[in-house]
């Protein structure tokens, strides 16, 4: 929604840049090697592993976008919970529940024992907090990098969030 929020100046970077794999596009294999990629949310089962190291591959510049893909994000409040209590709270002892059966097929994605920030699983080039994090924010990086600079000229009014 952040990428959404720079309003018409989409149409600028529309202009230079090519949108390969998106949730706007709703494309979900990547074709090709991209200069720059942009992730968000952290890894809570086997699929975002996946999908997150073969992205990685295809991605000369790997940006970690807003506090999930960052730190785990809300998501990661379960990470001091087993996560055989979560699987019987959830599938055993919830107010709907009905058969008391955990998944358990190999189209469904394995639960891993946490929520792991993004670059516990692999190399992140750069970091955009926030919740979500600002337009701005995300038009300063992607103006800076698609001109060839890095992001150390970005200060901490650009991080602030008052």
């Amino acid at each position: 929604m952040s990428i959404l929020d720079i309003d018409e100046r989409i149409l600028q970077l529309v202009e230079v840049c090519e949108f390969d794999k998106s949730p706007i596009n709703d494309i979900k294999e990547i074709s090709e090697g991209c200069d720059i990629g942009l992730i968000e949310g952290g890894c809570c089962n086997t699929e975002n592993i996946r999908v997150l190291r073969e992205f990685r591959k295809h991605c000369k510049i790997l940006i970690a976008v807003g506090q999930c893909s960052i730190t785990g994000g809300l998501p990661a409040m379960r990470n001091g919970i087993p996560i055989r209590e979560i699987f019987e709270e959830v599938y055993y002892n919830g107010p709907t529940v009905a058969n008391k059966l955990i998944p358990n097929d190999e189209e469904i994605p394995h639960i891993l024992d946490r929520v792991y920030p993004c670059h516990e699983i692999v190399k992140i080039d750069y970091f955009l907090p926030g919740c979500a994090p600002r337009a701005d924010l995300i038009w300063e990086a992607l103006t800076a990098l698609i001109s060839g600079k890095d992001l150390s000229h970005l200060t901490y009014a650009n991080f602030k969030y008052d």
